[in-house]
């Protein structure tokens, strides 16, 4: 679980860290070039001594799927929602990981359901605001569509690793970066209305969350999700949330609801401790 933790860590510094710093720019272009520096950091660890076409064609469907199509539905539901309405539909994504997982393993586990819950409404304490909920229904969709990519992918690249242990996460990641790039590329050479123009701080933003945010942070997810059960994945899905609002008070000056964010991280503590349970 350390992997998840702490990737989950890097997301969180994230958030605050990148927060209006990518405005202006065109969505499917920060997805595209996030990927790209991906793909440029594993490039030189990949190996494919050993990995049959089969297995390389899954893994870049992998990479298609939870990062490319992920990014583009998550970077185009904020064209219809605020960020706060973003991150409350987000926290669908542990119930996702928990009912795929199942659906596979043609079983039902109770014990991880509950603890996909009981994450879900330890984000919700932290993420929900007062007030009607105005989204549209095809901002809502978009973020459900991203989770479920989400979801989707690190279940598979789970059950794929488990059936294939010889292989080493390093020497084939570069291939789910290189499906999901050429999902975001192709999908961003397709509109008619892009242009970009970048300044020296999208610069250096964007190279942070290619190379660390993506790069590392991915990798890192993934790997920790071959190390761990399903109610566990489901969990830490949402520890990022709660997470991202203490950095943004310890580091960058923000405010929060200090009691509302306690009792979000005492549930999703006791949500990885009821998932983890024997």
């Amino acid at each position: 679980m350390a992997y998840l933790l702490t990737v989950s860590l890097i997301w969180a510094f994230s958030f605050g860290l990148t927060k209006g710093l990518t405005a202006g720019l065109d969505g499917t272009f920060v997805a595209t070039a996030r990927l790209f520096l991906a793909l440029l950091v594993f490039l030189p660890f990949l190996r494919l001594k050993g990995v049959t076409f089969r297995t390389a064609a899954a893994l870049t469907g992998i990479g298609a799927v939870q990062f490319g199509l992920m990014y583009l539905a998550y970077n185009e539901s904020f064209r219809y929602l605020p960020a706060y309405q973003v991150a409350l539909f987000t926290i669908t994504t542990p119930i996702l990981v928990t009912l795929l997982a199942d659906a596979l393993d043609r079983t039902f586990r109770l014990r991880a359901l509950a603890a996909a819950l009981l994450a879900m409404a330890g984000t919700a304490v932290v993420v929900f605001q007062s007030g009607a909920l105005d989204a549209t229904l095809r901002g809502f969709l978009f973020v459900q569509l991203s989770n479920i990519a989400f979801a989707t992918g690190q279940i598979v690249y789970k059950r794929l690793r488990a059936g294939q242990p010889a292989l080493r996460d390093r020497n084939i990641f570069a291939l789910l970066y290189a499906g999901a790039f050429v999902t975001a590329l192709t999908v961003m050479l397709l509109k008619k209305d892009f242009s970009v123009m970048l300044n020296s701080t999208h610069l250096i933003t964007l190279l942070y969350l290619g190379i660390i945010a993506s790069g590392l942070g991915f990798f890192l997810w993934n790997k920790g999700a071959t190390q761990v059960n399903a109610g566990t994945l489901a969990v830490m899905n949402n520890a990022k949330v709660p997470l991202g609002v203490t950095c943004s008070l310890l580091f960058f000056g923000e405010s929060a609801d200090l009691p509302r964010l306690a009792i979000s991280l005492a549930l999703l503590a006791t949500a990885v401790w009821l998932a983890e349970k024997r």
